[in-house]
């Protein structure tokens, strides 16, 4: 049977979601995607959800509840961190090339909230312009307000 596009497109964002998982070695209670395409400029970013602590992925480390017992601890090296953006950025660009291909839209913005123990993907998607017709905003302060939202949202 021949693949249609949905096909694709869930396969690119599994795909994501197990680069980000793999980042936090499984150990996390919710992912949080952030990608964002306006023309020329692609964005991608992730936080995490631990012990009931929503993190960024460089202050995971910050969701361990006794550091002076846990054996565990994440490596947030600045390398690790780079793979996982540089991964999420290829994906992003693999999505819009199918965009392309099947003639699809490509969403200006894609927020992925992936419940690791549930195995749930849920994904939101906007189509407008965000950020370009702006001179102030960057995808950054859109990831950040994002993060700051669902960390209020869990406290």
């Amino acid at each position: 049977m021949k693949k249609i596009f949905e096909d694709y497109l869930s396969e690119i964002q599994t795909d994501m979601v197990a680069i980000c998982l793999e980042y936090v070695e499984e150990k996390a209670e919710d992912i949080y995607i952030y990608c964002s395409y306006e023309p020329k400029m692609y964005s991608f970013d992730v936080f995490y959800k631990i012990n009931g602590i929503v993190v960024l992925k460089n202050k995971l480390n910050d969701a361990i509840k006794d550091k002076s017992r846990d054996l565990f601890f994440y490596d947030t090296s600045e390398d690790r961190q780079e793979a996982v953006l540089d991964i999420g950025l290829k994906n992003l660009k693999e999505i819009h090339n199918k965009c392309e291909e099947f003639g699809r839209e490509m969403p200006t913005e894609i927020k992925l909230h992936y419940d690791v123990k549930k195995n749930s993907l849920k994904a939101n998607y906007r189509y407008d312009l965000i950020y370009t017709n702006d001179d102030e905003l960057l995808p950054d302060d859109i990831f950040d307000c994002w993060f700051q939202e669902v960390k209020k949202n869990n406290l």
